[in-house]
């Protein structure tokens, strides 16, 4: 029988939720029913559905003190309180400070956006943020496992051996378990099927 993925009031832990595959939209509509903060990247929403296993509700309207404009940008400004954006206005004022032209805001750094408005960090400043650009902080860091297990779920369901399984998605859950622990790179390969079949042949149709 076809094992199905449990409605979200049925999972009882993190772990299991990880478990299996979901959509953005399915987080937000979680984190909505919830009364939980639902806007974000799935990245954000991940998170907050983390915090909520742990027993730390991030509310929606959580309280926030507003971010305002200001014309003058100095590197001693809190990112909150001078309305910081990846923006056109401020891609030009780090182009001025790093020197670089056209200047791009890395992964890092949205990481640490993310984060700063997350925590509604006040003491946050552009400095800050030019130290996280030049990798001299380790505020945030951007984390890719998302994205390398959204292209394993992809080349594992494109291989024809995953149509010999009854549930691909717990196969292919199995399977990233296994690698992202390892030392291996983070990617999917048919030796996997065989490598760990002692753990996946219970789902063969």
């Amino acid at each position: 029988m076809k094992e199905s993925r449990p409605e979200f009031r049925d999972i009882t832990s993190f772990e299991e939720f990880n478990k299996y595959y979901w959509y953005r939209e399915e987080l937000s509509q979680i984190c909505k029913s919830m009364g939980l903060e639902h806007r974000g990247t799935k990245q954000d929403l991940n998170y907050i559905i983390e915090e909520f296993f742990k027993g730390n509700l991030i509310e929606k309207h959580q309280k926030q003190i507003k971010s305002k404009q200001v014309d003058i940008i100095s590197i001693d400004m809190s990112l909150i309180e001078c309305g910081f954006s990846f923006n056109a206005k401020f891609r030009e004022y780090f182009s001025i400070l790093t020197g670089v032209s056209p200047f791009k805001f890395n992964a890092d750094m949205a990481a640490a956006w993310r984060k700063v408005k997350r925590e509604n960090d006040l003491d946050f400043t552009i400095q800050d943020m030019l130290k996280v650009y030049y990798g001299e902080s380790d505020y945030a860091k951007y984390d890719n496992s998302v994205c390398q297990w959204n292209q394993f779920l992809k080349d594992f369901c494109l291989d024809e051996y995953s149509s010999g399984y009854s549930n691909k998605l717990k196969v292919a859950s199995i399977l990233w378990k296994e690698v992202k622990d390892s030392e291996n790179e983070k990617i999917y390969s048919r030796k996997l099927l065989t490598e760990y079949s002692h753990k996946i042949n219970k789902y063969r149709k």
